[in-house]
């Protein structure tokens, strides 16, 4: 009886190992970019930029930082992050990083070194991203005034402080892009799926994580949780409609953080509201309301 049940437990341990090594093998690679087919428009990256978000993690505007040069505490439920700098500081900064670099890390979480990034930076959305897109946010990037600076240490759970873990991890939740157009949905619908699902990557407040903290993708901007345990409500058409949201009403509350009602858009919504949203034009707010009340 003793021996049957060794042989099982040898067996599970034995494909438990496979199982981990599979992950570790599988990872997501980087995405190539051919460099003599992006060349950046840094104008048109800084209105990406405000779309992706990137001013409000990378600056810590309440503690007086400097733009992008680091931003201030995210807290999640496996402990606390800094946005970096990412300015073309040489030291503290991207200043010796390359395109092919900066893709790498925004298309499939790793750095220049071979480290794999923490996903509490929306890598999993923002490799939806198209490679001009890429080409024109890197572009702007480099205009921002260089600052030596670096944010503080992350302050994570021991469990999880090991960034070799991230491998499997990336094998499970991570699928690469770039984003593919449904060539059966109208082009104000593809635009606002790409913004909603790729840089404004608004799954990742608007839709439930599992215990790995990995988006629920059955489960798409049902309700999530935001930094500090924050509560994002339901975005899916449904949930829209039921509170008798319509496409205008979105596109004004996106333009003045507003909502039907007269109440305002606080807490992270706000400050989405504030350095992003507000900032994009009527056409794309129009897109995202379009998306988001499809069924």
């Amino acid at each position: 009886m003793i021996r049957p049940l060794l042989y099982l437990v040898s067996l599970c341990f034995f494909a438990g190992i496979c199982g981990l090594f599979y992950l570790f093998l599988a990872a997501p690679e980087p995405r190539h970019i051919g460099l003599s087919e992006t060349e950046g428009d840094a104008v048109r990256g800084t209105y990406i930029a405000r779309m992706a978000g990137c001013i409000g993690c990378h600056t810590d505007s309440k503690g007086g930082g400097a733009q992008l040069a680091g931003g201030p505490a995210i807290e999640t439920p496996f402990g606390v992050f800094y946005g970096p700098n990412i300015t073309p500081d040489e030291r503290t900064g991207l200043g010796r990083w390359t395109l092919q670099d900066f893709s790498d890390a925004m298309t499939a979480g790793q750095k220049p070194d071979g480290r794999r990034l923490y996903p509490v930076f929306p890598y999993t959305a923002y490799t939806l991203l198209t490679d001009q897109d890429l080409a024109d946010l890197w572009a702007a990037l480099k205009t921002v005034p260089a600052v030596t600076d670096r944010a503080p240490p992350n302050r994570l759970n021991a469990l999880i402080d090991q960034r070799t873990l991230l491998i499997p991890w990336q094998t499970l939740f991570l699928t690469p892009g770039p984003f593919e157009p449904d060539p059966d949905r109208s082009e104000a619908w593809n635009r606002g799926a790409y913004i909603v699902e790729g840089p404004g990557h608004c799954g990742a407040c608007h839709t439930p994580r599992n215990l790995l903290g990995g988006l629920e993708e059955s489960r798409p901007l049902a309700g999530g949780e935001g930094s500090g345990g924050e509560k994002a409500p339901a975005i899916t058409a449904a949930a829209l409609e039921a509170e008798g949201w319509t496409a205008a009403d979105i596109v004004a509350a996106l333009r003045t953080g507003l909502t039907p009602d007269g109440d305002v858009l606080g807490g992270s919504m706000g400050a989405v509201v504030h350095g992003s949203t507000q900032h994009l034009t009527d056409e794309d707010r129009q897109a995202i309301a379009t998306y988001l009340l499809s069924d």
